[in-house]
C-alpha cells in the first residue's frame, strides 16, 4: 500500500479498535516483544472494545448517517470552524520549531477566517493561497528529541502514545480552545471525529483484509508520527532505496 493510503487510514482510524483477527497471526506477532508496545495485551483488549462495541454500534453508524444526510456545504462549514479554532496552536507550535513562515501564516489564517470568514465558517485564507500549516505540540516534542514513549490504545480515542497524549493536552489548553465551554469543545471534537471516520469508510477493506489489523494500524500510526515530525522527509533504508531504484528502472523500460 502506498504512503498516502497509510497516512489517510492512520488518521481516520483514531476511534477504531480491533476487527476479528486470525489467532495464528496474533500469536505470531506476540512471539516478538515490541519495545514500543510494552502494554500490548491491555492495548489489544482496548482495541477490541473500541471496534467491536464503540465503532460498530456508535461511531460508524453515526458517521455514515452524518455523511449521507448532512449537506456537504454544512459539513464543510462545520469542519472549517473546528479547524479554525486550532490555528492559534498551529501558530505557536510552528514558532517553537522556528518555522516563522508557518507561524505567521497560521496567525493570518485565524485572523482572516475569524473575521471575513464568519468565525471560520468560510476558509477565505485558503482561497487566497494561505494553506494550513498544521503543527501539534507532540511534533514539537519530537523535534526536540523526545521519544514517543509506550504505545497506547485509549478507550474511545484510539491510537496514541505518551508524547502525543501530552501534546494533545497542551494543544487543548491554547486560547481560544481553552475558553470553549464543554458543549462547544465536545462539538469541535465530534465534528473532526465524524469527518475522520467518514473519510475511511471506503478503505475499510484494507484493514479487514490484514492478517493482524491491530499490528497494521500500530505500524501505520508510528509511520504517520515519523512522517509529521520529519515534515515528510523520512529517510529510506538501503533496501527501500534499492527497491525504488529497481521499480523506476523497470518502469523506464516499459
Amino acid at each position: 500500500m502506498n504512503k498516502v493510503s497509510v497516512l489517510v487510514l492512520a488518521t481516520g482510524l483514531l476511534l477504531l479498535g480491533g476487527c476479528a483477527s486470525q489467532p495464528s497471526a496474533i500469536e505470531q506477532s506476540q512471539q516478538f516483544a515490541d519495545p514500543k508496545d510494552p502494554l500490548e495485551s491491555l492495548n489489544r483488549a482496548m482495541w477490541d472494545f473500541n471496534y467491536e462495541i464503540l465503532d460498530e454500534y456508535l461511531l460508524r453508524p453515526t458517521a455514515v448517517a452524518y455523511a449521507d444526510y448532512m449537506p456537504q456545504i454544512a459539513r464543510t462549514g462545520l469542519l472549517n470552524i473546528a479547524e479554525n479554532l486550532e490555528e492559534p496552536s498551529n501558530s505557536l507550535n510552528n514558532l517553537l520549531q522556528w518555522k516563522l513562515d508557518g507561524t505567521f501564516i497560521s496567525l493570518g489564517r485565524f485572523l482572516l477566517n475569524s473575521t471575513v470568514g464568519l468565525l471560520g465558517l468560510i476558509d477565505v485564507a485558503s482561497e487566497i493561497g494561505l494553506e494550513p500549516k498544521e503543527e501539534e505540540f507532540g511534533e514539537v516534542l519530537g523535534k526536540w528529541g523526545l521519544n514517543t514513549g509506550p504505545y497506547l490504545m485509549i478507550p474511545a480515542l484510539g491510537p496514541s502514545d505518551i508524547r502525543s497524549s501530552v501534546g494533545d493536552f497542551v494543544d487543548s489548553s491554547y486560547s481560544p480552545i481553552d475558553g470553549l465551554n464543554f458543549y462547544f469543545s465536545a462539538l469541535r471534537v465530534g465534528i473532526k471525529a465524524l469527518e475522520s471516520r467518514a473519510s475511511v469508510i471506503q478503505q475499510e477493506q484494507q484493514l479487514t483484509s490484514s492478517s493482524d489489523p491491530y499490528a497494521f494500524v500500530k505500524s501505520a500510526y508510528f509511520q504517520n508520527l515519523e512522517f509529521k515530525v520529519k515534515d515528510g522527509k523520512v529517510e529510506k533504508t538501503e533496501e527501500e532505496a534499492a527497491l525504488e531504484d529497481d521499480i523506476d528502472a523497470f518502469l523506464d523500460n516499459l
